[in-house]
């Protein structure tokens, strides 16, 4: 499965040496942990996926054909974000000698769970693109065309990405199951990914029904988005998925510690994406610009916009949703930034990392991973991706 010399050894995390008079704290030795995680959590995905996609191919070819498609829409180049929250998750309760193989399999089963959620996400939402590629629809649409068949390739495409999706979600399953922890302790981590399963459908079904009741839709209930589909298996749940896969009880303090750091890094980072999905420049987030407002989408930031907008504003952002050319949108973007709304979610973004920090203790956790989630809050809610 994984690496054994990659991952047992090479991911175990070197203590840091005090740190000089005047000098920063140095968190290189958690910067690689987390790089070298990524490698092995790749390395995981690829040695799986090459025998799933063998499996498949000995069904029919095309069968083969289809999950090499599945294959390549999970290693293309993500930031595997949700196994990292895991790991620090994890290493914070273990300490820096625990040899990561035999957990890596679980580790990297968020990923897949990651990929079933994007690419239903894109059908969902009609995405052309995803991380600078087309996303999985509007790629099994034109393999569609392609091969000459007969039909809509647009319905064949959509219909196909489900499947990508659901196989996806399989494969995470099969994938946990190789996890090499006591049986008990793998049925509290089946719990806690069940969780955050459950929750993810339960944010994306009100994501969608924000988008048929943008009118009525406030704040708070953008808020309670963000919270499930975003919040709760990006950051709160892969920590908790963590601390399970350490063996630690429900009613440990570090849960209460990372349930609260990840509440509030979680809905950080979609109140970043909701800038990013209005002012992101898409050579780097691989999505266009201005989609937001193109479909009206309810966000915290448009909300507030219209919170905040004089009557005039309100009028002109009423025009969000009706589609409209890149200048219209442009104008759009413009109008919100006047209102004083990416000021406030700015802000809102500084008091969540603010809130996130106060909540992790370098007395209840391992001081690297305090290290480590320090700049992963951070990094994860100050960028341009």
């Amino acid at each position: 499965m994984a690496n054994d010399a990659v991952a047992g050894s090479a991911l175990r995390v070197v203590p840091e040496q005090p740190a000089r008079d005047g000098d920063p704290v140095r968190t290189a030795p958690a910067i690689r942990a987390t790089a070298e995680l990524v490698a092995a959590v790749d390395h995981t995905l690829a040695a799986f996926l090459a025998a799933e996609v063998d499996t498949l191919d000995e069904v029919d070819p095309a069968v083969g054909d289809f999950a090499v498609t599945a294959r390549d829409t999970v290693l293309t180049a993500g930031k595997r974000i949700r196994p990292t929250f895991a790991y620090w998750g994890w290493r914070g309760l273990v300490g820096d000698a625990e040899p990561v193989a035999p957990v890596l399999p679980a580790l990297s089963a968020l990923e897949l769970l990651h990929t079933f959620a994007l690419v239903h996400d894109d059908v969902m939402d009609a995405s052309a693109t995803r991380r600078g590629r087309p996303t999985a629809h509007v790629a099994l649409a034109a393999q569609h065309t392609a091969a000459g068949r007969r039909g809509d390739p647009g319905r064949f495409g959509e219909a196909a990405a489900v499947l990508v999706g659901d196989l996806c979600l399989i494969w995470a399953d099969r994938l946990l199951a190789h996890t090499a922890v006591p049986p008990h302790r793998l049925l509290d981590v089946r719990r806690c990914y069940d969780q955050m399963r459950v929750e993810t459908v339960a944010g994306q079904y009100l994501d969608v029904l924000g988008e048929g009741e943008s009118a009525t839709w406030s704040v708070d209930r953008a808020l309670r988005v963000a919270r499930y589909k975003t919040a709760s298996y990006t950051v709160q749940r892969p920590l908790l998925f963590g601390a399970a896969l350490a063996g630690v009880t429900v009613d440990a303090p570090q849960i209460a510690a990372y349930t609260r750091y990840g509440l509030a890094v979680g809905e950080a980072f979609q109140l970043c994406d909701d800038l990013l999905g209005v002012y992101g420049d898409p050579a780097a987030t691989g999505k266009p610009a201005g989609d937001d407002l193109r479909t009206g989408k309810p966000t915290v930031l448009l909300l507030l916009a219209r919170q905040l907008a004089t009557p005039a504003q309100r009028r002109a952002l009423d025009r969000a949703g009706r589609g409209g050319g890149p200048r219209e949108i442009a104008a759009l973007a413009d109008l919100v930034e006047l209102t004083g709304a990416v000021t406030q979610v700015r802000r809102m973004i500084d008091e969540r990392v603010g809130e996130a920090l106060a909540a992790i203790d370098g007395r209840l956790i391992e001081p690297a991973a305090v290290r480590a989630l320090t700049a992963l809050a951070t990094t994860a809610t100050d960028r341009r991706t």
